[in-house]
């Protein structure tokens, strides 16, 4: 899945370019709208973004992740070489710790990451200021000469601000 980012002028263009998104095939899960007012949005049918768009919580998540998970092997490691209180750990314990330690690292990450605002929307945030409208789109990368092309020829007043290289696929 490739992400692509446009930014609609005003609601008139926004509501166009929607609708050509929902005839073009893309599902309404697959297209995420920023804006200054979400109000707006849910009066007019537009879907709105979510907190794992707004937020940095995913790449927290996986920092964390293989944080947690590396230092939790190392910790475990540590607990075999020198068995603290006499007590030998196995094979079980070991992965217990690991997957433990992997575990607190993507939780805590996550509770840090969800209160931290989007690094790739920073990009645009003069632009929602000023009361534009930032589609984010998920699309599958067979469709992006389809879908850049679409936008291109119906809405030049869309300007597209370019994509991210891949994105997880979301049901």
């Amino acid at each position: 899945m490739k992400r692509l980012y446009y930014l609609a002028p005003h609601l008139k263009s926004a509501k166009a370019v929607f609708k050509d998104l929902l005839l073009a095939r893309i599902d309404d899960h697959h297209v995420h709208v920023v804006s200054k007012d979400e109000s707006q949005l849910v009066r007019e049918n537009l879907p709105a973004a979510t907190l794992l768009e707004k937020s940095d919580v995913v790449p927290a998540f996986e920092r964390g992740l293989i944080t947690g998970f590396a230092l939790g092997l190392v910790l475990s490691f540590i607990g075999v070489v020198f068995a603290p209180f006499g007590i030998q750990l196995g094979g079980g314990a070991i992965l217990a710790i690991t997957l433990s330690g992997a575990f607190f690292g993507a939780w805590v990450s996550s509770m840090v990451g969800i209160s931290i605002h989007n690094t790739h929307l920073k990009a645009f945030e003069k632009a929602i200021e000023r009361g534009e409208y930032l589609f984010i789109v998920d699309i599958p990368k067979s469709r992006m000469t389809e879908v850049t092309t679409l936008m291109t020829r119906h809405h030049p007043e869309a300007e597209g601000e370019g994509s991210d290289p891949t994105v997880p696929a979301f049901p």
